[in-house]
């Protein structure tokens, strides 16, 4: 299935299985039946296959926006909106399927009686209402300040000091793999635990899709003194219960159980089991031990299933203390810091209770000039592994071998208490670097101690930091094919000058290819973005690529083209393509550069947006105040018309001018829609990468909004979800009377897209075609009567005509 696929994670599969046959030589579960082990035969002869067909599917964490939705009210939801609810009923006196931003909220508010209960924000008490109520901009300041900090909302005083911080996008380590009536393995990337799926496990012509996901902190109820946890918990979901043989989980731990005849008496490895996250667990018999690899047998299947390997002790008996008393530990710490290095940034010293060490880490505690930081994701610069007879505590130093860079002088030196490493979580100390004077950015090493108080044990070893982040002169260099292209999110200030952007070109499109009408297409129920034609007219193709959307009644494929100045798609089997040579007559099938623009923003009208991401999205991407200012018709603005406030950075330069244009259209909102016109003006100075984020995050923002509770349809067509992982993305979202409000319902939609879009990456167009198809196969697709998506879709697709024909090509400098 193409959309399966385009979703495959980036894994060497062929590298998975061809690790498992090297392992075959040397690990004893993969001899021939033996006594000692009567289920190793199945697993050794299911992996002798190798057509496994892996395919990749979404079953994201659900519980990924619960933490910043918590104590959730109207009030507090993944966006930057006051009471949706109020907004969506059809009641409401604004104007249906327009956009709505803060300004439509505060008309709300203006023309709803006040009620404290529900849209005051958070910390305002009853008797601050009043002037609340009576000064408009109070009332939206406090609004703003008190909203809930988002992923996709990133404090711009903050990020302007270290630009690294732009870097948000949360991350989770997790596989999911079908496998067919031969069965096979699943190997959780960069990692030592397995899934082994023998032979016949599923009825043939049945698929068993494995899930396999690694949770980096235990569950506390399996860390005390007679037991401690050595694995991640291991989250293990299957989407077919119709089985007739079990699976088996291998993982190899991080601890070894001591060959003294106590030791070998009093503990054991074993696995703690449970289908709830929380547990309670319970200890498996079915366990096969070899040196530090444990291999169990899991027969009471569910769709979701815990496990966790932990090292058990039937009593402490002295002299031993605590049961890490009879086993030799092994402790890994890995060293996180951000992509890039800046003049100031932070690095991570982690330990783990175990032996996985992720290659990325959402750190969501990050402090920067007192503030607290949005969620960010830090890559692994280093990782060391040493042993430690029993939980002591430790003294960490991170010592700068470059004199051009110093560890802050309070950061020089952190403990970690050893109650801390007997709960088995992940212990993390933060330090921060900072460079030395004006010096040239470069990477550098530094050197990383862990002393065991009351002992003269010392490790070290050593960790070279990444470069620093790419210069902004690259921009110009570019490929010009807009599915790669990445938006630059920050940049050294001095150097932003040096960006130009091209003047805009109000001339006639550029065109290779036409088609010539095979038939007369008239509709009768007419149809937003469908061309309507006559036999033999001739229609200008906008490229070569081709659109998937729904028409009448059935899914097509459509060109997008050019007719009597319309733009929209043409049925590519009603038309003959021919070259431009060959086009007789096209003077029906010409258009301005300006037109076209014009055109292709219209689905803005009707999108919903978050002003306040809007707002930072182009603050960070647009480099020059006064090309905005120019292309939104402020040509006339100067520095003398900016207050202090916005005169410093560019970025707050270029904020001052959204806000300006905003206030503008708020004036004038029957003849003016803002998001329309930010949209033709980041055109007009061929900012497409931010056109392209933009419309992804609006689309993903209104198809939430457009599906109320079909998103549960949605999210088992798209994704395969279960219906508990489908109550998982609903449950942060509850109401008083433990479900979701229908009003509310776009939360868990909003939560679930964004999770699935992040999949692509930088591939936006599969995003929106993806997304479109899986909506027109719905029973009832809400794209029926909602076609913006088709829009967005045609939007994307002529960029690139319009870079062609209305750019001269910039002159490298």
């Amino acid at each position: 299935d193409a959309n399966e696929s385009k979703l495959d994670l980036d894994i060497d599969w062929p590298g998975v299985f061809k690790h498992a046959q090297s392992v075959s030589k040397t690990n004893p579960f993969w001899n021939e039946l033996s006594g000692s082990n009567p289920f190793v035969h199945d697993i050794a002869a299911s992996n002798r296959n190798e057509n496994n067909k892996c395919l990749s599917i979404l079953k994201e964490k659900p519980y990924l926006f619960s933490k910043i939705s918590s104590n959730r009210d109207s009030l507090d939801s993944s966006g930057d909106e006051l009471d949706i609810d109020c907004l969506l009923r059809k009641t409401s006196t604004r104007r249906s399927g327009r956009s709505k931003s803060v300004s439509d909220f505060l008309d709300i508010v203006d023309n709803q009686r006040f009620n404290p209960h529900k849209t005051a924000p958070q910390k305002t008490t009853v008797s601050d209402m009043t002037w609340l109520q009576n000064d408009r901009e109070a009332y939206k300041m406090a609004w703003l300040s008190h909203r809930q900090l988002t992923r996709s909302c990133l404090d711009l005083e903050a990020m302007s000091h270290s630009p690294g911080w732009a870097q948000t996008q949360a991350t989770d380590i997790h596989v999911v793999c079908k496998l067919n009536h031969e069965g096979g393995s699943v190997q959780l990337p960069d990692s030592d635990i397995n899934i082994h799926v023998p032979v016949g496990h599923v009825l043939p012509g049945q698929f068993q899709e494995v899930g396999l996901k690694a949770i980096l902190n235990p569950p506390l109820s399996c860390n005390n003194e007679l037991s401690s946890t050595v694995s991640p918990l291991i989250e293990l979901t299957l989407s077919n219960l119709n089985t007739s043989e079990a699976i088996f989980l291998e993982v190899k731990v991080a601890a070894k159980v001591k060959s003294d005849p106590l030791s070998q008496v009093m503990s054991d490895i074993v696995c703690f089991f449970s289908l709830n996250k929380e547990g309670p667990f319970k200890k498996l018999e079915n366990c096969y031990i070899y040196q530090d690899t444990i291999q169990v047998k899991l027969t009471d299947l569910s769709h979701v299933m815990y496990a966790v390997i932990a090292i058990q002790a039937s009593k402490i008996q002295p002299p031993a203390t605590n049961v890490w008393d009879y086993v030799h530990r092994t402790v890994s710490v890995g060293i996180y810091g951000p992509k890039y290095i800046h003049p100031s940034f932070t690095a991570v010293f982690t330990v783990f209770g175990h032996n996985y060490i992720p290659g990325k880490l959402t750190i969501c505690d990050i402090k920067k000039g007192g503030k607290s930081m949005p969620p960010v994701v830090f890559q692994l610069w280093g990782k060391h592994t040493f042993l430690l007879e029993k939980p002591q505590d430790l003294n960490i130093s991170l010592i700068s071998c470059d004199p051009d860079f110093q560890v802050k002088m309070e950061d020089q030196s952190k403990n970690i208490k050893k109650e801390e490493l007997k709960t088995g979580e992940m212990v993390r100390q933060q330090f921060l670097f900072s460079m030395l004077g004006c010096r040239e950015m470069h990477f550098f090493v530094f050197l990383v101690q862990i002393k065991i108080l009351k002992s003269s044990q010392v490790t070290q070893f050593h960790v070279t930091t990444p470069d620093p982040a790419p210069k902004l002169s690259g921009i110009i260099n570019r490929p010009k094919r807009l599915q790669n292209r990445k938006e630059i999110k920050s940049a050294p200030w001095l150097l932003i000058p040096t960006i130009k952007y091209p003047k805009f070109q109000d001339k006639t499109l550029s065109v290779k290819t036409y088609g010539v009408a095979l038939k007369t297409v008239l509709r009768q129920n007419k149809i937003d973005y469908l061309l309507e034609y006559f036999k033999g007219d001739t229609i200008a193709l906008l490229g070569e690529d081709k659109v998937k959307a729904i028409g009448q009644t059935k899914m097509k494929e459509w060109y997008v083209g050019v007719l009597r100045r319309k733009i929209g798609l043409v049925h590519c089997k009603n038309i003959k393509v021919i070259p431009k040579e060959q086009a007789m007559d096209t003077a029906d099938s010409e258009l301005t550069t300006r037109n076209l623009v014009e055109q292709i923003a219209l689905p803005f009208k009707k999108l919903t947006y978050i002003y306040s991401v809007v707002l930072s999205t182009v603050s960070e991407s647009v480099y020059d105040w006064r090309a905005l200012a120019e292309v939104l018709g402020y040509s006339h603005m100067s520095l003398d018309d900016f207050n202090e406030a916005h005169i410093d950075k560019e970025s707050e330069r270029v904020a001052h001018v959204v806000k300006k244009m905003k206030q503008d259209c708020h004036a004038n909102k029957k003849k003016r829609l803002f998001l329309y016109e930010l949209i033709v003006a980041l055109l007009k100075i061929d900012c497409q990468g931010l056109v392209a984020r933009l419309t992804q995050d609006t689309i993903i923002l209104t198809s939430a909004v457009k599906l109320g509770k079909s998103w549960r349809e949605l999210a088992e067509k798209l994704a395969r979800l279960t219906k508990q992982q489908i109550e998982a993305y609903e449950v942060p979202h509850h109401g008083k009377n433990g479900a979701v409000a229908l009003e509310m319902m776009w939360k868990p939609a909003y939560d679930f897209l964004y999770t699935w879009a992040a999949h692509y990456g930088d591939g936006y167009r599969d995003v929106l075609q993806d997304l479109q198809s899986a909506l027109d196969k719905m029973k009832n697709p809400v794209t029926k009567e909602w076609r913006e998506l088709t829009g967005a879709l045609i939007l994307v697709n002529c960029m690139e005509v319009l870079r062609a024909s209305a750019f001269s090509k910039m002159e490298e400098e």
